[in-house]
């Protein structure tokens, strides 16, 4: 074989390699890790973290464990401050953030790379501007979100998000709900939609975030978690939170965006929670 017929062989051979790699590496990675039983274990802790988890009928069940089972094979986890990320802190978080796109696809999630996990609220230094003045400010937080593929959790307000279901609050529904908010490159309180869905969008919501600050504003009684007026996007994360923690109670008070909602996450918490 001549040195130009070796040369072709080899180039054909690396841009053949390189185009599975690109387009073809990561669904077969996935079939191959499909092909796996889920662990026992993982689904003892799915019952133990995930309440919901025991509402799904058995195709929803099987469907939330193989998104749960390509999360835990491809995001990487880390502890801070000397917590130990256990086999149950893992599934824990993957079960309640895989529950976002129950019904949607898994690549959803493609973007996130990371997750860092706190034993408490942890404290962080962030800039504050005012004015042409720009400060430092120590603050404590439950978790965050990056548009970098990055999510910190403190554990402690996950547990506790997990051992009461139908409480306000659950911080890793929160922060990934940031992680759909940043699909379409920003955190802004819409995921990416089009057309006529996306319009539909901005009027709703926009209506039902002016009619929450409203409330506040007047010292009246929210029908949501007040934290969901500071922004579009923290809204968004929070009307998250109270769609699966509270769906009969966000349904009443807000019947055209929780429709919103389950078009979105393409599932009815409100009928599971009859279940």
């Amino acid at each position: 074989m001549s040195p130009i017929t070796l040369f072709a062989v080899f180039a054909v051979a690396g841009i053949a390699l390189a185009i599975f790699y690109l387009f073809f590496y990561r669904a077969w990675r996935r079939t191959r890790e499909l092909k796996q039983p889920f662990p026992k274990a993982w689904r003892k802790h799915l019952q133990s973290t995930v309440p919901l988890y025991r509402k799904l009928s058995a195709p929803l069940q099987q469907a939330l464990e193989r998104q749960v089972q390509l999360f835990l094979s491809e995001k990487h986890f880390y502890g801070c401050d000397g917590f130990e990320v256990t086999d149950r802190v893992r599934v824990a978080i993957a079960g309640h953030a895989c529950l976002l796109i129950l019904k949607r696809s898994y690549t959803d999630f493609d973007e996130v790379r990371s997750i860092l996990v706190y034993p408490d609220v942890y404290r962080v230094q962030a800039s504050e501007r005012d004015g042409m003045v720009v400060g430092v400010s120590n603050q404590v937080r439950a978790g965050e979100a990056s548009s970098l593929g990055q999510v910190v959790l403190a554990w402690s307000e996950c547990e506790s998000g997990a051992i009461t279901p139908e409480s306000t609050h659950n911080v890793i529904l929160h922060e990934f709900a940031h992680q759909l908010d940043y699909l379409d490159g920003t955190a802004d309180g819409a995921p990416p939609l089009s057309g006529e869905h996306a319009k539909e969008w901005q009027q709703t919501m926009t209506i039902a975030y002016d009619d929450l600050r409203h409330s506040l504003r007047h010292h009246r009684t929210s029908w949501l978690d007040p934290y969901g007026a500071t922004k579009p996007a923290e809204f968004f994360a929070v009307l998250t939170e109270t769609f699966y923690q509270q769906p009969h109670h966000l349904k009443e008070q807000q019947p055209a965006v929780y429709n919103l909602l389950c078009d979105f996450y393409r599932l009815d918490p409100g009928e599971l929670a009859r279940s």
